[in-house]
């Protein structure tokens, strides 16, 4: 059954600081805890510092989350780049799904896509938006 008011946000932001693999579990920690509450999905993808997230979810509740995000002094050149209503969740299973690029050969990811070897950060994605489409679509074929 299709959830009324489903809507997918896509975003791209870079930390004020490189993130230690440590750090970047704890904030996870916690994300997949509320996220659950709130039955928000999604994706988060890190590399050389920059984000690229996709939250799925109810309207209210995903909004939400965006403005606190929006607020939080760990990320600087915050972009939206998608807000969009869907029929139905990309990412159903995942409270918020992870991928650490900077730990990853490119190589190495089943249906290896040149896409990987792309500049990561929010200048890149505001100037390309199809950039972040092509990220999030490598990651949900084949990496799950």
């Amino acid at each position: 059954m299709a959830e009324s008011n489903l809507i997918q946000l896509i975003y791209a932001s870079s930390a004020w600081q490189l993130l230690t693999e440590d750090e970047i579990m704890a904030i996870l920690e916690v994300s997949r805890r509320k996220n659950a509450e709130r039955n928000i999905t999604g994706i988060l993808l890190y590399k050389d510092g920059n984000f690229l997230q996709v939250l799925e979810g109810d309207e209210e509740a995903v909004t939400s989350l965006y403005r606190t995000i929006e607020r939080d002094q760990r990320h600087k050149g915050l972009i939206l780049l998608a807000k969009r209503k869907i029929a139905e969740r990309e990412f159903p299973d995942w409270s918020m799904g992870f991928v650490n690029l900077d730990t990853i050969d490119p190589a190495s990811v089943p249906g290896y896509n040149n896409i990987l070897n792309e500049p990561f950060s929010s200048t890149a994605f505001a100037q390309r938006p199809s950039l972040a489409t092509k990220f999030i679509e490598v990651f949900r074929r084949n990496v799950r």
